[in-house]
């Protein structure tokens, strides 16, 4: 049976993985034997989570150099189409550029090469996320109650998570008594997946809605605050699941420390400022089907970007697999 805290499992010729869009409800498995059926695992979010989607498509590469009478112009085509699945993430053009690196060092396709690489993309966050895990235990007193946005946890990563990672270390050394996951809408990875995830775990964790936020700060002690990112600027700025500027907001109006952890992967040394960073919109389906009534509405608009940008300003420290850093950040 497939242990469904690893999302990701390679099997030689193929790679299955956990449709996260069927949690908690059911535990179903993709069997990806082709590259296309990665992009469309990762643009469809049945695999999500910066990291994860990174290593996802480092397998993707892989995949395309075992189809049959494959080339280098043909695992070329397959690299830019996956590069086209979600225009945010960084961790995603990090793993490709190093897949890009291989083809293009080899010469012609070179399927164990790939494969290799591939394995070694995903070991690597394996290890990263343990990292992050000791170095983000210092932050913590003694029984803090922490809240957590989005899910970034082992579904969304190559090993036990970012900041869910961080916080389940914690956890098991006395240093968290509580969690409070927001539940992250239009999609619900918070409810679906950290809530799932946390009980998997054994962690303590309380449900909220986005809107909250606010009020639970106000009523009870919340003492940190975690979250994931999908891309950092040089200077800081963090893009992230779509609710995190107003998380970090409340956080500074109410006095609590806000942190990002993220690995090296996430860091986009190019970008100056948050600014530049791509945010993906996604399709008005997503917010249709979870408020009844709205699709028999007619004449409204409807705007739904998967990410906003956190100003450096209001993020406390962020938590890598290198330790406890501040920007500005140099690659």
């Amino acid at each position: 049976m497939r242990d469904p805290l690893n999302a990701l499992q390679w099997a030689g010729d193929r790679l299955w993985i956990l449709d996260q869009r069927k949690l908690p409800k059911a535990v179903v498995w993709i069997e990806a034997r082709t590259p296309s059926t990665v992009a469309r695992a990762i643009e469809t979010l049945a695999v999500r989570g910066a990291p994860a989607i990174g290593i996802a498509a480092a397998y993707g590469v892989a995949l395309a150099g075992l189809v049959r009478n494959a080339s280098s112009k043909s695992v070329q085509r397959s690299i830019e189409r996956l590069r086209r699945t979600r225009p945010t993430a960084f961790n995603l053009f990090d793993a490709l550029d190093r897949m890009q690196r291989v083809l293009d060092s080899a010469g012609d396709c070179d399927a164990e090469q790939l494969i290799l690489t591939a394995i070694r993309y995903h070991e690597q966050d394996r290890n990263y996320c343990m990292k992050m895990a000791r170095a983000g235990l210092k932050l913590f007193g003694k029984h803090e109650a922490v809240l957590t946005y989005c899910h970034t946890g082992a579904l969304a990563t190559g090993g036990i998570g970012t900041a869910l990672g961080v916080i389940k270390h914690a956890h098991s050394k006395s240093r968290v008594k509580e969690v409070f996951a927001c539940e992250t809408r239009p999609v619900g990875q918070g409810a679906r997946l950290t809530v799932w995830e946390c009980a998997q775990s054994g962690v303590p964790v309380t449900l909220i809605c986005d809107n909250m936020i606010g009020a639970l700060m106000s009523a009870r002690k919340i003492d940190r605050i975690l979250v994931g990112a999908d891309r950092i600027a040089r200077n800081g700025d963090t893009s992230n699941k779509v609710g995190t500027y107003t998380l970090a907001v409340l956080a500074k109006r109410h006095k609590v420390p806000f942190h990002v952890v993220a690995p090296s992967t996430t860091f986009d040394f190019a970008m100056r400022s948050g600014k530049s960073i791509p945010i993906e919109e996604r399709e008005e389906t997503e917010i249709t089907r979870v408020v009844p009534g709205l699709k028999s509405q007619r004449n409204i608009r409807i705007w739904n970007p998967a990410f906003d940008v956190t100003p450096a300003e209001l993020i406390t420290s962020f938590v890598t697999e290198q330790g406890v850093r501040r920007p500005p950040f140099k690659g």
